[in-house]
């Protein structure tokens, strides 16, 4: 079973194989609704209508490295495994989002698995690509918008190791208060 932080993990670098300079990433833990909501929305080059049909069967891919492509496929059948929602939406040269909402207390929900470890990852990947990474569980919400974060930083790079380290533990400190 792959945890929920490697499957936004795959489906964030689907985002930026597609060109995209922002990615917003959505987590709802929420116990009172007894959901867990995962959105990730880009602006990368989107899909025609035929490849968006084709991109939930996992013996399609744009890739050249492999034959199959299991992210999305994967992700789908998780959410549904649980009885939950699925929905992807794209337009060519606008941008994809994809929705997945698992049931939080069905056995088969994977763990969530580490966030932080997730986030930091995408962040030192590429600093030209921004991210607006929001969590919320009930009554707390925590939100990471990179383009802020550059704007303090101004010429450092947002993917040095002393910022990385400083994100890392200001994305702890604010989603686990």
């Amino acid at each position: 079973m792959q945890e929920i932080a490697m499957t936004i993990l795959d489906i964030v670098q689907n985002s930026i194989r597609a060109g995209a300079h922002l990615i917003h990433i959505w987590i709802v833990n929420s116990q009172k609704e007894n959901k867990i909501h995962i959105e990730v929305r880009d602006d990368g080059c989107g899909m025609n209508h035929d490849t968006l049909q084709k991109v939930i069967d996992p013996f399609y891919t744009t890739r050249t490295t492999r034959s199959i492509g299991l992210g999305i496929p994967m992700f789908k059948e998780s959410v549904e495994m649980t009885g939950g929602y699925f929905f992807i939406d794209s337009k060519e040269n606008k941008g994809t989002t994809i929705i997945g909402e698992y049931v939080k207390n069905h056995i088969d929900t994977p763990p969530m698995g580490d966030l932080v470890e997730t986030v930091v990852s995408l962040l030192q990947y590429d600093e030209h690509i921004d991210y607006c990474f929001r969590y919320q569980e009930d009554d707390r919400e925590f939100v990471l918008d990179t383009k802020e974060i550059k704007e303090l930083l101004e010429d450092v790079p947002i993917n040095q190791p002393e910022i990385i380290l400083w994100l890392k533990d200001y994305i702890k400190e604010g989603m686990w208060k």
